[in-house]
């Protein structure tokens, strides 16, 4: 019988190989040439613009109040939230790297400097993904009816297309 969060556990299924590229870029940076190394970071920065940080905006707005409710404690996600706030600011300095090697500076500090982004982006997301799926999720298909679970994924969906179009908006 599927859990009633299996939707959430299908779109985790769905990024996780993009989280792996995170790692491949960040172990081919100093390795590769600078076009393909650009390339990679373009691929990285719009995975997690366009769809990482919609995917975590529709989780602060529809999954986790309904956590901190089924938790019986607001603030029981914070640390989560916490993970996003620095997802964002990894992917801002990402962001200011990339302009860096688009304009052709590709030293030996932006290489360390890109590595150091994309490997901390890479185990943040890892961990983070396995506290979703290892205790809340566990928690939310043992304490949620279909119904509310539906009503969480509805919000998700509509609180990611926001946010989408908000990114999208602002490029």
């Amino acid at each position: 019988m599927p859990s009633v969060t299996q939707p959430l556990r299908d779109e985790h299924r769905e990024l996780l190989p993009q989280v792996e590229l995170l790692r491949e870029v960040a172990d081919a940076a100093g390795e590769s040439g600078p076009g393909e190394l650009l390339g990679g970071v373009d691929r990285v920065h719009a995975f997690l613009a366009g769809h990482l940080i919609p995917h975590a905006t529709a989780e602060e707005r529809a999954l986790y109040p309904v956590v901190n409710r089924v938790l019986g404690a607001e603030g029981a996600t914070a640390t989560m939230s916490r993970d996003h706030v620095e997802v964002g600011h990894l992917t801002e300095e990402l962001a200011g790297l990339r302009e860096r090697l688009a304009d052709g500076d590709v030293s030996g500090q932006e290489v360390r400097d890109l590595r150091r982004v994309l490997y901390g982006l890479y185990a943040l997301l890892h961990v983070h993904f396995a506290k979703e799926e290892e205790v809340y999720l566990p928690l939310l298909d043992a304490r949620l009816s279909a119904a509310e679970a539906t009503a969480m994924f509805e919000a998700m969906e509509a609180a990611a297309g926001e946010a989408k179009a908000a990114a999208h908006a602002g490029h």
